[in-house]
């Protein structure tokens, strides 16, 4: 490690640290020092480097490592709804990004709501830098990197036509990924298994991802399928990116349905193929062996698929508040029913389709394999939809990742889960001078107990926050820690930022 230096007053100090750096390597015993948003030391700092308004953190020999990055999010809304993003801070995450499978708060209609309900906001401006300034405004707890999403864009510009856009159609929506890729975007995502993304073919997903690459941007996707086609799906993410010329982010990496378990080597061994000969392909898991959105999206109301419906839990029913937290099939023992008959009976009830549910469709084993791969990133796929019980990922993901599957199944080792948290996540969306612990970068930290942390969020009680996190700072600021009153909790600093793409 290199010596310690200190250039003028120091704001902050954390001794006794074991520090992760990052990058991969083991850890190391130091101290960091912080000053305004920045590290301005690493090693191992004299007694008299503080000064009379430096506040000390003594790590007591914990884990200090750079601020986790959840790099799958449906948090644009939150951002302006819940800007302490308390959720996200009790796990130790200190930037997110935003716009995940097709879905971004810009570009949008001035007052005119989300249709797909993800967002949860009503837009008060047309394009990302507008929805920056709402954001900024806010002054969240976290950083933020943006992607713009293809199904919003196609509503925008087609609404939910079941066809092909015209010349000019595909011109306007080209439009607005140039213009959010020129505003700081990261990159294009898609939601082809989504209305309307679901109806385009590879052609326009290609002319659209071509904007992304033309500003260096990554496409990022939730495939065509995770399920029987999943390695068809597979093949025509490569190709896209391949074509349009950019690196690829394959979203919630999965293989979906208890007929497919077991064929994730199949699909990470094409991703291993295609980057062997030249492709840039990343992927992001959630470590749970359930996924969860609108359920709208997942059935076709006049013929309820009956083997999904008997693995469908509700998270939030605005229809019927009383299946919240409960399965579809104890309903309808219940109700003396079928599974498929109580989903047909939400989705046909006023705001039913607002229902978000919970689908256990994932098998562990997948997971783990999952998590074996170096260029597996971690990405909690969370709806902030804090009314009801949402799925447990959005309070548990990162705790869940360090307890379980590195001190207790030891699928990958601590430094290396580090790693795929922060500095190959803050490589691939451009979060520049973040995800290592070094002078010069952005002082966004994790302190964590590696023998307590853990999650404690569950199906039954998903709103509580993870133990053995001690303290998180974010842009210099700390955002959860000690307290004046000698608790330990969120300070309500509200020092995130909206980021621009590699700036």
């Amino acid at each position: 490690m290199a010596p310690p230096r200190t250039n003028g007053a120091v704001d902050l100090i954390i001794r006794n640290a074991s520090i992760l750096d990052g990058t991969g390597r083991e850890a190391v015993a130091g101290d960091v020092a912080v000053t305004g948003d920045r590290i301005t030391s690493v090693g191992t700092l004299p007694a008299d480097a503080q000064g009379p308004s430096t506040i000390t953190i003594d790590a007591g020999g914990h884990c200090l490592a750079p601020g986790f990055v959840d790099v799958h999010t449906h948090d644009d809304g939150a951002l302006l709804r819940y800007p302490g993003m308390e959720f996200k801070l009790s796990q130790g995450c200190t930037s997110l990004v935003i716009g995940n499978c097709g879905f971004s708060a810009a570009p949008a209609q001035l007052g005119e709501a989300d249709p797909s309900g993800l967002i949860g906001v009503e837009p008060t401006w047309t394009d990302l830098e507008g929805f920056r300034r709402a954001v900024e405004a806010a002054h969240p707890s976290v950083n933020a990197m943006a992607l713009v999403g293809h199904n919003s864009i196609r509503t925008l510009v087609m609404g939910e036509e079941r066809r092909e856009p015209t010349d000019d159609e595909l011109a306007r929506m080209r439009r607005h990924v140039a213009l959010a890729m020129e505003q700081g975007a990261c990159g294009f995502s898609t939601g082809l298994i989504y209305r309307p993304g679901r109806w385009a073919r590879t052609d326009e997903v290609i002319e659209l991802t071509r904007e992304a690459a033309a500003a260096g941007g990554l496409y990022a996707t939730h495939m065509r399928n995770e399920g029987d086609h999943l390695l068809a799906a597979v093949d025509e993410a490569i190709h896209i990116g391949r074509t349009a010329g950019l690196p690829v982010q394959i979203s919630h990496h999965k293989s979906a349905g208890r007929r497919n378990w077991g064929r994730i080597g199949e699909s990470l061994a094409k991703v291993d193929a295609a980057n062997a000969a030249g492709a840039d392909v990343t992927l992001d898991v959630y470590p749970y062996t359930a996924g969860s959105g609108p359920m709208a999206q997942y059935f076709d109301v006049d013929n309820v698929d009956p083997e999904l419906a008997e693995v469908i839990r509700f998270a939030s029913c605005p229809a019927i508040p009383d299946y919240e937290g409960r399965m579809a099939v104890d309903i309808a023992v219940e109700e003396n029913t079928s599974a498929a008959a109580i989903i047909e009976k939400v989705l046909r009830s006023p705001k039913g389709d607002r229902t978000v549910c919970i689908q256990f469709i994932i098998d562990e084993t997948d997971v783990e394999e999952n998590l074996r791969h170096p260029l597996m990133m971690v990405g909690s796929d969370g709806i902030p939809d804090l009314k009801g019980r949402p799925h447990p990922r959005l309070f548990g993901t990162f705790p869940k990742v360090l307890s379980h599957y590195v001190r207790d199944r030891h699928i990958l080792s601590l430094s290396e889960a580090v790693r795929r948290m922060t500095s190959l996540s803050c490589d691939r969306f451009g979060l520049v001078d973040r995800g290592r612990i070094a002078e010069g970068q952005f002082a966004d930290l994790v302190l964590f107990d590696p023998v307590t942390v853990a999650d404690t969020a569950t199906y039954d009680d998903p709103k509580r926050e993870a133990v053995g996190i001690e303290a998180v700072i974010v842009n210099g600021a700390i955002a959860f820690g000690a307290r004046p009153d000698g608790s330990v909790g969120h300070t309500g600093a509200g020092a995130g930022r909206f980021l621009r793409y590699r700036s």
